[in-house]
């Protein structure tokens, strides 16, 4: 057992692309955990889907082994993601360390997901160790970006340490840094056991593995644990390290970062950010937890071809097990059937969830549009939040709607802020203020509803930018507009999974251009479909689907014009009573039409 003042819990934090998973290849490399053989790109991103998308979505752990002035050390290390939609892992990671690795590319300087990454490291007492990435690169200057991160956050440029973790420079001066600066775990040894669930996962064979971080006390096989929130009991399997791979080991004591299994196989047994605890020998107070994370997207999720309810709902218990910052509940709709309002962090955190679901559980999904929570303040003086259109209540009980706004900083080159004013002016952004990090990069603050930048704005501000602005934002409160609910009719029918809330003012360009989209994506039928747009019974945008129409004249040749006439008429009336009885089929697309970019 190694002593506690030896083991170093530290993750490594970043904006997108600035090399955090091929340092955390580098660095298990370096340390011997993984031979050249067994080596390759993101090690630690296992899923196939991290691969294919070169990103990270889940927080990888490693426990690696580093000589520092003659002493051997235990660190453990945990890779986050960089995408804002995932800042719920990178703060679960957090509370699993003392220390962080704030990695700036050398090239690009600070970029928002860095000034956004660092304050959550603030918050959660970390110490920040300065890492500035990339020096290999030919437009590296590392020396000026590190003045620049000490000008935005403060971070002593001095204390930087500079590291190519393409070329594994630098790598052994880093891990001394981890050694020399970040404080050893603080927890006492002969206490009650109290260790906290950051993670866990199922597995078909073993149940649910745990993953832990051990606050106090020792655990080890044969143990008889208690969760302490859900109250039920276990005897413990196997306890591990990731080293990266599982090993089991004899033990786990306070300070230590691993896994344990102890036959768990119900989903109700366990949760995200529990504590456990030896049952004959209990702990008086739980370990602080998380904070349930706020869910800013909201869309519906129902069974596709070949899946059935009770499918999907098995495929999200497990996936939520995994991934808990998303959520669902059970809901009905006339034109999809039963299935589950979900919320999100963000649309790129719902397209991962969607595409994880399909291939870990096998099960086909329909998707509604998303949408963003609304506040809706009612003539008694009461207020409702929604998570849908279709929720709404009847507009004549409806004082107010209140839409969520959010706190934006875009970091910009200088001489895009006039394009970049100019989106957001569009987009019925306020701009609050201006700040120079450098001569030539600005970062500037907005105030944005948050519908308004949810969708598409991220892709037309790498467009205006030629792919050099990045923004994050948070969300500060709810404030009142003008707002309206935009129904869709197909064949004089609501589809409420088609209604959207938007401002007055864009109503009429954003339901004639919904229309459009649906008329391309919706096939044509036997019968004529009319496609609208209304604001309550007023009607403010349409567009027709032809039928498919039988030449029924083709045989006539010459004769009296009332024959051809009285066979026109009859397909006439045909058509007329099959619009009365047909159902027109939605495809998946027309949902997700809504989704599209603005011409």
């Amino acid at each position: 057992m190694i002593d506690r003042g030896f083991i170093r819990n530290f993750s490594i934090i970043a904006h997108i692309d600035h090399g955090k998973s091929t340092l955390a290849d580098r660095l298990l490399e370096h340390s011997g955990a993984i031979t050249k053989r067994e080596m390759r790109d993101q090690f630690l991103d296992d899923m196939d889907l991290e691969r294919e998308m070169g990103i990270t979505i889940k927080a990888n752990r490693a426990t690696i082994q580093h000589k520092y002035n003659g002493q051997a050390y235990m660190l453990n290390l945990l890779d986050t993601p960089g995408h804002v939609d995932f800042h719920y892992e990178v703060s679960r990671a957090m509370a699993a360390c003392e220390g962080v690795l704030l990695l700036v590319d050398a090239a690009q300087g600070v970029q928002a997901h860095t000034v956004a990454n660092a304050y959550i490291a603030v918050e959660a007492n970390c110490e920040i160790i300065l890492v500035i990435n990339k020096i290999d690169l030919p437009a590296a200057h590392p020396e000026e970006v590190a003045l620049e991160v000490e000008q935005v956050l403060g971070l002593a440029a001095e204390d930087a340490v500079f590291t190519s973790a393409k070329t594994g420079e630098g790598i052994d001066e880093l891990l001394d840094a981890v050694c020399a600066r970040i404080p050893a775990p603080i927890g006492e040894i002969n206490a009650p056991l109290r260790a906290l669930i950051y993670d866990a996962k199922t597995d078909i064979h073993r149940g649910i593995i745990n993953h832990v971080r051990l606050k106090d006390g020792v655990v080890k096989r044969g143990d008889k644990i208690r969760t302490m929130a859900v109250g039920s009991e276990h005897i413990v399997t196997e306890v591990g390290k990731f080293t990266p791979k599982p090993v089991a080991v004899p033990q786990l004591s306070a300070g230590e970062v691993g896994y344990l299994l102890a036959g768990i196989k119900t989903l109700v047994d366990v949760n995200i950010g529990d504590t456990i605890t030896l049952a004959t020998h209990p702990a008086s107070e739980p370990l602080s937890g998380y904070e349930a994370p706020n869910q800013m997207v909201f869309c519906d999720f129902y069974p596709g071809p070949g899946t059935q309810t009770p499918d999907l709902r098995e495929a999200m218990e497990k996936l939520w097990l995994n991934d808990s910052s998303f959520t669902y509940e059970p809901v009905t709709s006339d034109a999809l059937g039963i299935g589950f309002r979900c919320g999100f962090l963000g649309l790129l955190h719902m397209k991962i969830i969607q595409e994880r679901l399909e291939r870990e559980s096998d099960v086909n999904v329909v998707q509604t549009a998303p949408t963003v929570t609304y506040e809706i303040g009612l003539n008694d003086g009461t207020f409702i939040h929604i998570q849908s259109p279709s929720e709404m209540p009847d507009m004549s009980s409806v004082q107010e709607i209140r839409e969520p706004f959010c706190r934006a900083n875009v970091i910009v080159p200088s001489h895009f802020v006039g394009a970049v004013l100019s989106l957001s002016l569009d987009r019925r952004g306020i701009h609050k203020k201006t700040e120079y990090l450098s001569p030539t990069r600005v970062m500037l603050s907005f105030e944005f509803p948050l519908g308004e930048i949810i969708y598409d704005f991220y892709d037309k501000l790498k467009s205006c930018t030629k792919g050099y602005g990045t923004v994050d934002y948070e969300l500060i409160d709810f404030r009142g507009g003008d707002l309206v609910k935009l129904d869709i009719l197909v064949n004089a029918m609501a589809v409420d999974a088609l209604s959207v809330i938007v401002h007055r003012d864009k109503a009429v360009t954003r339901g004639r251009r919904l229309i459009i989209r649906l008329k391309k994506e919706i096939s044509r039928h036997q019968f004529e479909i009319p496609l609208q747009a209304a604001i309550g019974a007023k009607v403010i945008a349409r567009e027709t689907i032809k039928a498919f129409r039988k030449n029924v004249t083709a045989k006539c040749y010459g004769g009296d014009i009332s024959r051809k006439r009285k066979l026109l008429e009859k397909q006439k009336e045909g058509k007329k009573r099959m619009k009365q009885v047909g159902n027109v089929e939605i495809p998946q697309g027309a949902f997700m039409s809504i989704l599209e970019p603005d011409d």
